[in-house]
């Protein structure tokens, strides 16, 4: 056990160095004491008149509002850090309407881009292979009704006219396009019953210098063929049996061979007449085929529709127009169809003024063209009508033609069937054949639907809920831009969908 006392606590070692004898660290404690003796007194003879601060108190500032004084205050010029750079790429990761450099100058003037305050211009055949991703000058434009996207879509198909484009409209369900058509010096036919206005769609395009005059007979040939079935899918609600497929041919086959003994075109009442002759088609086809006339009999009854049922008088005669290629506009108005919420008249009227104006789309020497599809979500329940649509999608590069679809709503496009069906498929794949997408102000139960279908991001999508009329979201091909679109006052007025609301 250990006896030695224990060693006293010492402050000592704080106030004298370490190591120092015993004799200098007594005189050091000695000299505190008197000196903490001597401020006491001090205090005591002196007592403050100021007051102990309070604790909430902010404190007086250690410098002058003009800053610290003197050299160290790093004022002019002599504190040097180095700069601090990043690319534009970062930037737009960051943000995505940050740092964009626009499309250039060249293209047709839209508006003002929103972030950039500048102009905004726009070109698809311009922009094709200058653009990352941009494979194709088709257009998807969406917003809901009142935001602008029709005189979007009319101003725009306007001012193409000074760049030596042409537009056709094979649909206007409204006829808000006739009188731009005629602003422009151009044409527009007004079908419906009662209105003096014929399209012949069995029509024979002009054959080009490149195609032999056989070879253009198989393809004449062809479109007709593919005409009719569209036509008849549409009516009978379904796909055509074999032996249906094989009782239009033989009907077309006559059907030419009789309009051409008489030195004129065929006619769809031509053919509607060859269906309705069983004896004709088992005839021509002989009995290794069966019974064609009894197979044709619900084919028979959908062609007769196009001849004397509702349609009557449109398409079963020779045309009243001819189709000049050369016209700066051509509008096909069908606002006189539709109209009792039974679409199907409509879309066979669209499916035959398509077929006429194919004349003019298929010309690769026909300089660049506009196909603008108005009110396109009436059409997407129609599997025939997709797939022409679907046709000149694919064909926009190597024709010079560029689509432009107009809808309401994103989610228009889901319409077209369930998930994983035909017209699902086909509708998905004409968003996917759109490298450039405009998006006006959507409703907040469509963001949804907006984000998955485009893959917008979360800025984006808080953008199209948020955006004032005239002003839409522009993704072309993987850039992004606010754009608000600019109207002429002679535009304004030409373009004035509003009127009757006044």
């Amino acid at each position: 056990m250990n006896h030695r006392p224990a060693r006293r606590a010492s402050a000592s070692p704080l106030f004298t160095p370490h190591g120092t004898d015993r004799a200098a660290r007594r005189a050091a404690r000695r000299q505190l004491a008197e000196a903490a003796a001597k401020a006491r007194a001090e205090t005591a003879a002196h007592p403050a008149t100021r007051p102990a601060p309070d604790e909430h108190e902010t404190p007086a500032p250690v410098y002058p509002p003009g800053g610290r004084p003197g050299r160290a205050s790093a004022r002019g010029n002599r504190l040097k850090l180095p700069a601090h750079r990043m690319t534009t790429a970062i930037a737009a990761g960051a943000y995505p309407f940050l740092a964009e450099g626009g499309l250039g100058a060249e293209g047709i003037y839209i508006g003002r881009d929103v972030h950039a305050e500048a102009s905004f211009v726009f070109d698809p055949f311009a922009l094709y292979g200058r653009i990352e991703g941009f494979t194709n000058p088709n257009i998807l434009l969406a917003g809901v009704i009142g935001q602008g996207k029709s005189a979007l879509a009319k101003s725009f198909a306007l001012r193409s006219v000074a760049f030596g484009y042409r537009v056709y409209v094979p649909c206007d369900p409204k006829g808000e396009w006739t009188p731009v058509a005629q602003a422009l010096g151009g044409t527009s036919v007004a079908l419906g019953p009662g209105l003096p206005g014929r399209l012949n769609p069995l029509d024979a395009a002009p054959r080009p210098e490149s195609i032999t005059e056989a070879d253009w007979e198989g393809e004449i040939r062809k479109r007709r063929l593919l005409l009719l079935g569209s036509l008849a899918r549409t009516v009978l609600g379904r796909d055509l049996l074999p032996m249906e497929h094989t009782a239009l041919d033989v009907a077309l086959d006559a059907a030419v061979s009789r309009a051409t003994g008489t030195g004129r075109t065929p006619l769809l009442g031509d053919v509607a007449a060859a269906l309705n002759n069983p004896a004709q088609l088992d005839k021509a086809t002989g009995t290794m085929f069966g019974h064609l006339g009894e197979a044709a009999r619900d084919l028979a009854h959908a062609m007769r529709r196009l001849v004397h049922g509702d349609l009557a008088g449109m398409f079963d005669a020779p045309s009243t127009v001819r189709f000049d290629p050369r016209a700066p506009m051509l509008t096909i108005d069908l606002s006189r169809l539709g109209g009792s919420g039974d679409d199907t008249a409509l879309v066979l009227a669209m499916t035959c003024a398509s077929a006429w104006m194919e004349s003019a789309l298929t010309d690769p020497h026909g300089g660049r063209r506009w196909i603008v599809y108005d009110e396109a979500w009436r059409l997407m329940r129609h599997v025939g009508l997709l797939q022409r649509m679907q046709a000149q999608w694919k064909l926009s590069r190597g024709l010079g033609i560029a689509n432009l679809m107009v809808i309401h709503r994103l989610s228009d496009l889901l319409t077209a069937g369930d998930a994983g069906s035909q017209g699902r498929a086909l509708a998905e794949g004409l968003l996917a054949d759109c490298s450039t997408r405009i998006i006006y102000r959507q409703e907040t139960d469509q963001l949804h639907a907006a984000a998955s279908l485009l893959g917008l991001t979360s800025v984006e999508v808080d953008a199209i809920a948020h955006l004032n009329r005239g002003r839409g979201l522009w993704k072309v091909a993987s850039r992004s831009f606010i754009v608000q679109h600019l109207l002429h006052s002679d535009e304004l007025a030409l373009f004035d969908t509003d009127a009757r609301m006044h």
